[in-house]
């Protein structure tokens, strides 16, 4: 192996097939800023930013994506969905900068008799037409094979046909799409041998979705089998089920095969977020590799035996993504899960103390109460009979929105015995508060971590009185251990507050 094919290149398709999921829809602004991130960042070889000819929206947004890339030398790693339609994708694309078009052709018999009622013969001219006045164009052309999978399971003779006449006009890659993901690794692995047997020359990549949640497995396979490159989507966004999740696939790639890739790891967390907040799709806390809890050990055992050697950690190590190791205050919580929390708090308590304390989370897990790390000082204070809250206090909030208003806050803050007062405006009626809040924390001196996300719970049956949770989760510029705060109260703004005014407990707590 030599080391030019031992390594895998990486299409990010999110802003094109993972914009097919069910509600998303990315701004000219979100795609440039994902875009950038991709390519600067986490190093992905290409990205497919969209389809041509959808709309005068995304043509805008090709345009501006692709004079952001010329700039940095990155103009040939931009892609483009097309059609086989002579002159018109091209014509489009030609006015929006772009020069890598991957051509949408049909990998199945089914689809090409059923879908297009054309012969082979019609569609492989079809193609070459295309093909040609493109290249003739400035273009660089690649092909999609879509529904290759089915393609090659029951029309085998049509996939080499089309292979042996489609290579023959100026195609650089051959993307072999596993369209409504119906492939296991066994038949990837059979039938992309078979094609780089019958097609030594020939550059292919894998193009999996996730239908039987085995798209991880199948683009190993794939690898193994020969593909020189793999078509992923950070989140695993897609239509149906998804496609390739990127985080899973590269951290795979790089621990289960000799392969590697171009993806910095530390970078994948920091782009599932992106993409999280500008698709609105929020991904479960067990998804790996980027999910809130894959790296949180519940069981004090399990605490206990990474204190002792790290015992119970695998290869996939937090680090590796920028992330730490967390240990889950609860029920199960032993008294090395207390011993790791406070020494990230950066406490150190006597072992009467500790055991208390240990007494306490598992009574409130039983009760099956939220406990988080920041929660620590309080149940300290509470059990010393110290009073975390004397030193800063938000003694009133006053906040108006609502329709056709500005939103606009009054907050009244008690430091240390001295009240001090503010004002604010703001998108929306929290916005205005942490405006309003964060005049008197200037004039205070007083600096807290950046808001990183925030989560309202609101318990299920429709009961408009009902008690709303509020977490927050603040991180300051390089922190690899974030502040979770919690407020409760039947008012959601009110909530958010109590969460934020707990943060400044938790900061000013030995003020």
């Amino acid at each position: 192996m030599t080391e030019s094919n031992s390594t895998i290149e990486i299409l990010d398709v999110t802003l094109r097939d993972g914009e097919q999921t069910n509600g998303v829809s990315f701004s000219w602004q979100q795609k440039l800023n994902i875009t950038k991130h991709l390519l600067m960042d986490l190093k992905a070889n290409r990205v497919e930013i969209a389809s041509a000819r959808v709309s005068p929206g995304e043509f805008e947004a090709v345009k501006k994506i692709v004079e952001w890339a010329k700039l940095e030398s990155l103009h040939d790693r931009i892609e483009i969905l097309g059609f086989v339609d002579y002159d018109k994708t091209v014509e489009w694309m030609k006015g929006t900068g772009v020069r890598v078009l991957n051509l949408l052709t049909k990998g199945s018999l089914n689809h090409l008799t059923n879908q297009l009622r054309k012969t082979p013969s019609e569609h492989f001219l079809d193609i070459q037409k295309t093909v040609e006045f493109a290249k003739a164009s400035g273009i660089t052309v690649n092909v999609y094979l879509e529904d290759w999978s089915n393609g090659y399971l029951y029309s085998r003779d049509y996939v080499l046909e089309y292979l042996n006449v489609v290579s023959k006009f100026p195609v650089h890659k051959f993307y072999l799409a596993d369209t409504l993901g119906v492939l296991s690794p066994l038949e990837v692995r059979t039938a992309i041998t078979d094609l780089v047997k019958e097609f030594p020359k020939l550059w292919f990549e894998f193009h999996g979705h996730n239908d039987y949640d085995l798209a991880v497995a199948n683009c190993l396979e794939a690898v193994q089998a020969g593909v020189r490159g793999l078509h992923v989507a950070v989140n695993g966004l897609g239509e149906r089920a998804g496609n390739s999740p990127l985080e899973a696939v590269i951290t795979a790639i790089h621990d289960k095969t000799k392969f590697k890739t171009s993806i910095i790891e530390k970078e994948i967390t920091n782009a599932s977020r992106l993409v999280e907040i500008f698709s609105g799709k929020r991904i479960s806390d067990n998804r790996p590799i980027v999910g809130e809890d894959v790296f949180t050990q519940t069981a004090g055992v399990h605490a206990d035996g990474d204190k002792k050697g790290n015992l119970y950690a695998n290869p996939i190590l937090p680090e590796r993504f920028g992330r730490a190791r967390v240990y889950a205050l609860g029920k199960l919580a032993g008294k090395a899960s207390i011993t790791e929390n406070l020494k990230q708090l950066g406490m150190v308590l006597s072992p009467e103390i500790e055991k208390k304390v240990l007494e306490r989370v598992i009574e409130l897990g039983d009760q099956n109460k939220t406990v988080t790390k920041e929660d620590l000082p309080y149940i300290i204070s509470d059990i010393t009979g110290e009073n975390l809250e004397a030193s800063f206090r938000i003694e009133s909030c006053i906040v108006t929105s609502g329709i056709g208003v500005k939103p606009r806050a009054e907050v009244k803050v008690n430091f240390q015995g001295k009240l001090y007062e503010a004002k604010g405006e703001g998108d929306g009626g929290y916005d205005a508060f942490m405006h309003a809040l964060g005049k008197i924390l200037k004039e205070l001196n007083i600096q807290i971590p950046k808001l990183y996300d925030y989560e309202v719970r609101i318990p299920p049956g429709g009961n408009t009185n009902a008690l709303v949770e509020t977490v927050i989760t603040w991180k300051g510029e390089g922190d690899t251990h974030p502040i979770r705060t919690i407020g409760i109260d039947s008012d959601q703004q009110v909530a958010a507050v109590k969460a934020t005014e707990r943060l400044l407990h938790i900061l000013l707590g030995n003020v």
